[in-house]
């Protein structure tokens, strides 16, 4: 299979460059596979899982939005927030739940209840993903 160039990145961190044969992106308007030569999209993304699929294998990565720009150079994934699957566990994003719900609960305006309430549901959908 052929390859092209993808890296994806959020504000913290680099979490992947090199060449890959495919990469799954999990967009607001629905889920689609890039591969070489890709026709140019811009997407905005949904919380979910980015599946990378190399030469050095599989990996999979959990992100928070953000935006993936397919071009001739390739794709660049620039997430808001970004974690390699491996590092999610079920205690950490129940401990981000129990967090965001009090927020919620002490929320001073609808603005901050809505972000929080966002924040439940992208965890809810993180621990989906893992299956836990």
């Amino acid at each position: 299979m052929a390859a092209f160039h993808f890296e994806l990145v959020s504000p913290e961190r680099l979490l992947f460059s090199g060449d890959v044969e495919s990469v799954v992106v999990p967009a607001t308007e629905g889920q689609f596979t890039v591969l070489k030569d890709h026709a140019p999209t811009m997407a905005t993304l949904k919380p979910g899982v980015v599946e990378v699929e190399a030469a050095s294998g599989r990996q999979r990565l959990f992100v928070r939005g953000g935006f993936a720009d397919v071009s001739a150079s390739g794709l660049t994934i620039l997430a808001e927030q970004a974690v390699p699957l491996e590092e999610l566990d079920a205690a950490r994003l129940d401990a981000e739940i129990r967090n965001a719900e009090e927020d919620l609960a002490d929320a001073p305006s609808d603005e901050a209840r809505r972000v929080a309430a966002e924040k439940i549901a992208q965890m809810n959908e993180a621990k989906a993903a893992l299956g836990i």
